[in-house]
């Protein structure tokens, strides 16, 4: 059974920083590719960023300088380390297995992120 369990959210700043975690389990971990997407309130998801099996990184336009992907296969996690936080971030972050931006399963219960003054 797949399991993925997210972490690292909370409120900060305008310009703060946050790092995220996902732990995964239930699969092998380090042959997957892994993404992470955020759906803020009353909107729909929203893919985020992917890493790859081979390292590869892909961000989407809205994050892309200021968000960085990546994973630790001996932990079996993968991180979202979000720095120039805008308002705009304030979401609930999940991961999840695959590459597909457009693949809306999410496992997880998320960790929501905040982003206020």
């Amino acid at each position: 059974e797949v399991q993925l369990v997210e972490s690292g959210g909370g409120l900060v700043q305008p310009g703060g920083s946050l790092r995220l975690s996902c732990a995964a389990s239930g699969f092998i971990f380090a042959s997957s590719d892994m993404r992470w997407a955020r759906q803020a309130p009353g909107k729909g998801l929203e893919w985020v960023s992917t890493i790859l099996r081979d390292g590869r990184t892909l961000y989407a336009d809205s994050v892309k300088g200021r968000f960085t992907i990546s994973r630790d296969n001996i932990k079996n996690t993968v991180y979202l380390q979000m720095s120039s936080l805008k308002p705009e971030d304030t979401a609930v972050y999940y991961c999840a297995p695959g590459s597909n931006p457009r693949d809306d399963n999410y496992p997880g219960k998320g960790t929501q992120v905040t982003v206020s003054s």
